[in-house]
């Protein structure tokens, strides 16, 4: 039993070791999240946040600038935009996805978009 259990974790690590990176978003990715991003009735991320070329942008939010450099972790940036009020209970973001406003996929894409800003 005791040899199987050594097996199984050795095996475990090897493979965690060995898994592949994250692959890099295609260009047809970023652009689904730009659109996202922009789009007034999906993400509307341009009510509250000034970002890339974007018209008619609120104030209320950061400027959404040097995305990678602010969030070197992806899986931060990306919970934030799933659910900011983890970080800051009184926020005005809409937890995009607990309250099921954008998908994982979405919020992905969205992610991929800012952190090429």
């Amino acid at each position: 039993m005791r040899k199987a259990l050594m097996t199984a974790c050795l095996t475990t690590a090897v493979l965690c070791a060995t898994a592949p990176a994250l692959a890099e978003p295609t260009q047809a990715e970023i652009d689904r999240g730009k659109e996202l991003a922009f789009s007034r009735k999906d993400g509307n991320c341009l009510a509250c946040h000034q970002m890339d070329d974007g018209t008619l942008t609120g104030n209320i939010g950061p400027e959404l600038v040097d995305m990678k450099s602010r969030y070197p972790d992806r899986d931060m940036l990306f919970k934030r935009v799933w659910d900011e009020t983890q970080f800051n209970p009184v926020t005005v973001m809409p937890p995009f996805g607990r309250h099921m406003i954008l998908s994982k996929q979405e919020i992905n894409r969205i992610v991929d978009y800012l952190y090429t800003l």
